[in-house]
């Protein structure tokens, strides 16, 4: 036995963005390569370029992968703002390798229309925990708290990964992104 895996499966794109996420985790987004992509699959080197073209290609369809699951996390928590803040820390926590690649708009084809539509759909799914809080009046209110919602979490979500907050804010991320998230929710 030789040790070198091969390929026995047959869903080879399922396989190759399941190995890109296992070198992201390992080696981030931008030291990914798809020859190592190749060699961890288990597959020729000319195998991930047959399906993605190139790097860009292969980081779009992770992204666009991303996007979708994040939209289905939030759509799940409804319209409960606080809800979908700690849905979005614990999408980035579990889905580590998706998260460094979804904002991170200079490795992928930020335009792929399949991307767009996912990105739109999970910006839809968390503006509608943002559309239960009480209105204003004021025009532009619902996209500015949005954005406010969206920077809160997605900074608690990247001081988390990063190792960044203060040892007073517990071991589980959910449990301290809800203590954090429910000032903006108050």
């Amino acid at each position: 036995m030789t040790g070198t895996r091969t390929y026995h499966h047959g869903d080879l794109r399922r396989a190759l963005l399941a190995a890109a996420l296992e070198a992201i985790e390992e080696v981030g987004p931008a030291a990914l390569s798809l020859r190592d992509l190749a060699r961890r699959a288990g597959v020729s080197h000319a195998a991930p370029a047959h399906h993605f073209g190139d790097k860009a290609g292969l980081l779009t369809a992770l992204a666009t992968q991303g996007f979708e699951a994040l939209a289905e996390v939030l759509a799940a928590s409804g319209d409960d703002l606080l809800a979908a803040g700690v849905a979005y820390v614990d999408f980035a926590v579990r889905h580590r390798a998706h998260f460094e690649v979804m904002f991170r708009p200079e490795l992928y084809r930020a335009d792929d229309a399949e991307l767009v539509a996912a990105r739109e759909r999970a910006g839809s799914a968390l503006r509608a925990g943002v559309s239960a809080l009480p209105s204003r009046g004021e025009p532009g209110d619902a996209d500015r708290d949005a954005l406010a919602a969206w920077s809160i979490a997605h900074g608690f979500a990247t001081l988390w990964l990063a190792g960044a907050l203060p040892g007073r804010v517990g071991e589980e991320p959910r449990d301290a992104a809800r203590e954090v998230l429910k000032r903006l929710a108050r």
